[in-house]
């Protein structure tokens, strides 16, 4: 083979391969974990592991790092807001009305366990998310109920499978149509504790613990699981996650 053969196949396969690596991803998530309360010792096990899932669903996911950078100009260039173990007020009144009119534009919310336990009093916050952190008992192991099979990314959650969780109990739904795919058998662990005045007895014969609905003109996808570091490298959960962000992202199922 001659020289000029040689290097017609190598700047062939080297054009293939930038080709390759500017090729436009799937979609582009943006993971914010701004806490103003409890600090998950999670948090960092999540970030690598929504990282991960991008490289290998072929998806962006950037760190949001600026506090004063969340503005519509930023925005722009996603398709999903992830709020991973988020705790508090963590928005100005400017950032705020930014998540509104991105929802708004036809995006996509996902929510990751303390999600939950923020922003109490934003009210279109609390619809997006759909219900909100109320009281949790001790760490226990318990067992899964899937309620919606149609919704992908369950097959690792089949009926009965043990999960070591910090369940959370919540407070009534903020908004109707709210499809709740997974929820908690609370036979099989004690939902009962108290915070001084504050008691939690349960919620009854459904314990939502993951759900799903359109609100405002996008999408929101929230699951209560993620409280345990171990959590992000169980495969199960892995998938339950990634079919969530992809689903906002998309709407795809």
């Amino acid at each position: 083979m001659t020289g000029f053969r040689i290097f017609i196949l190598f700047f062939a396969a080297q054009t293939c391969i930038c080709l390759a690596s500017t090729a436009q991803k799937q979609f582009k998530a943006l993971i914010v974990t701004t806490t103003n309360g409890w600090h998950h010792e999670s948090l960092h096990s999540g970030v690598i592991a929504i990282k991960e899932l991008a490289a290998r669903n072929f998806f962006d996911a950037v760190l949001f790092e600026d506090p004063n950078g969340f503005t519509d100009k930023f925005l722009e260039q996603f398709q999903v807001v992830i709020f991973l173990n988020t705790t508090g007020d963590i928005f100005n009144p400017e950032q705020q009305k930014a998540m509104e009119k991105f929802i708004q534009s036809g995006k996509g919310f996902v929510g990751i366990h303390s999600a939950s336990d923020t922003e109490y009093e934003w009210e279109w916050y609390t619809k997006l998310v759909g219900r909100m952190f109320h009281i949790h008992p001790t760490i226990q192991t318990a067992k899964l109920q899937v309620l919606d099979s149609s919704f992908p990314g369950l097959q690792g959650f089949e009926n009965g499978k043990l999960w070591t969780e910090e369940w959370y109990e919540f407070s009534e739904a903020k908004i109707s149509g709210l499809q709740t795919v997974l929820a908690v058998d609370e036979t099989t662990y004690n939902p009962k504790v108290q915070w001084g005045p504050k008691k939690g007895e349960g919620m009854g014969k459904v314990h939502p613990v993951s759900w799903y609905h359109n609100y405002d003109g996008g999408r929101s996808f929230y699951t209560a699981l993620g409280h345990l570091p171990t959590n992000f490298s169980n495969e199960a959960f892995l998938n339950h996650l990634y079919a969530g962000i992809r689903w906002a992202a998309t709407g795809k199922k």
